[in-house]
């Protein structure tokens, strides 16, 4: 195939503007100044008032405040709504969510759900962060979660270079002291007591960073013990609940016993003391007895004696049985021995 040389020359020269060379800086520059906008200066203006105006006013959302700096120097905080500002490049706004709950997961990962919608959230997985050596010398795995709120942007932007990090070693920190503090039992049945003292103690301490941060709440997950020591953990508690079981046992019976034997021996000494009040009475009223009849004998000697020996008499003879009175001259007692059965008196 043959090649028209001459008109591949022609097309070039169209392209290069007939000279064959291609245009210089100095003449692209010369057509641009010679290049009119339409509509002249107006549309200029009108390019510029909305960049200006695009950069002056924003709006802060319901859940959030701005926080406006001044060439980097903090100004002010600017509140829900339309607000305005210098220019780009003068004054720069950092919206904070202030109104929004953070979560951070220590320990595990909760599974995606309805509930990551309600929060920004973060995690550490690691299986070292819940592992924890417990007052006792032993070994527990306790997961937990920190719900967390800006309360003060200023602080949360410009005193702590990274707030999130902070709070997580800070809360890592505040956990194994509060459990550092516990046995296994209580760290497994007291998670509400520990809780709550973690976040005391981790609030005061991002009150001290002045990192901005206000703990909402934190959350015990399930405790448990590693997977290795699982097996000798349930023979150590079943042997102590077999201890309690007992020892309950024991306190039964003690319960039964004790105060059936303290109620036998305060019915004992009621008795002794009654028997002892008896006795003494008795003693006393005897002895009354004995004074108002010596005062009397004082007074009449022999109607007292006798009425004494008859008083006894009359004590001494239902007590003698039957009584036969005969005379000392009588032969034959035979007819006398049936007197009392054909109603004779005796």
């Amino acid at each position: 195939m043959s090649w028209d040389w001459e008109k591949l020359k022609q097309q070039q020269q169209r392209k290069t503007g007939g000279s064959g060379v291609p245009p210089q800086v100095d003449e692209i520059l010369k057509n641009i100044k010679q290049f009119k906008f339409p509509g002249g200066p107006i549309l200029i203006i009108i390019l510029i008032a909305l960049f200006f105006g695009s950069s002056t006013f924003f709006t802060v959302g319901v859940d959030e405040v701005g926080v406006v700096q001044r060439f980097g120097k903090y100004i002010r905080v600017s509140q829900p709504g339309l607000n305005f500002k210098l220019p780009a490049g003068i004054e720069k706004v950092t919206k904070v969510k202030v109104k929004r709950v953070y979560k951070e997961e220590f320990g595990f990962r909760s599974p995606s759900g309805e509930a990551r919608k309600l929060f920004a959230s973060g995690g550490v997985e690691s299986m070292n962060v819940s592992l924890m050596l417990t007052g006792d010398l032993n070994v527990g795995l306790v997961p937990w979660i920190v719900q967390y709120k800006v309360k003060d942007p200023y602080n949360y932007l410009f005193k702590v270079q990274d707030p999130r990090k902070l709070l997580i070693d800070m809360s890592e920190a505040s956990m194994r002291l509060v459990v550092g503090d516990r046995s296994i039992n209580e760290v497994i049945t007291k998670r509400e007591e520990i809780a709550v003292e973690a976040r005391q103690h981790l609030q005061a301490e991002m009150d001290k960073s002045e990192t901005g941060i206000g703990i909402v709440t934190i959350e015990m997950k399930k405790t448990n013990v590693p997977e290795a020591v699982q097996p000798s953990f349930n023979e150590v508690n079943q042997a102590v609940q077999e201890k309690e079981k007992l020892i309950y046992q024991a306190k039964e019976d003690y319960n039964k016993a004790i105060p059936q034997a303290r109620g036998e021996a305060e019915r004992t000494i009621k008795a002794a003391e009654g028997y002892s009040l008896d006795r003494i009475n008795r003693a006393k009223g005897d002895a009354s007895r004995f004074v108002a009849l010596y005062q009397e004998y004082v007074k009449a000697k022999d109607i007292t004696r006798r009425r004494l020996y008859l008083e006894a008499l009359t004590d001494l003879f239902p007590k003698l049985g039957h009584k036969y009175i005969i005379d000392s001259e009588q032969k034959n007692l035979l007819p006398l021995l049936n007197l009392g059965k054909n109603g004779v008196a005796k």
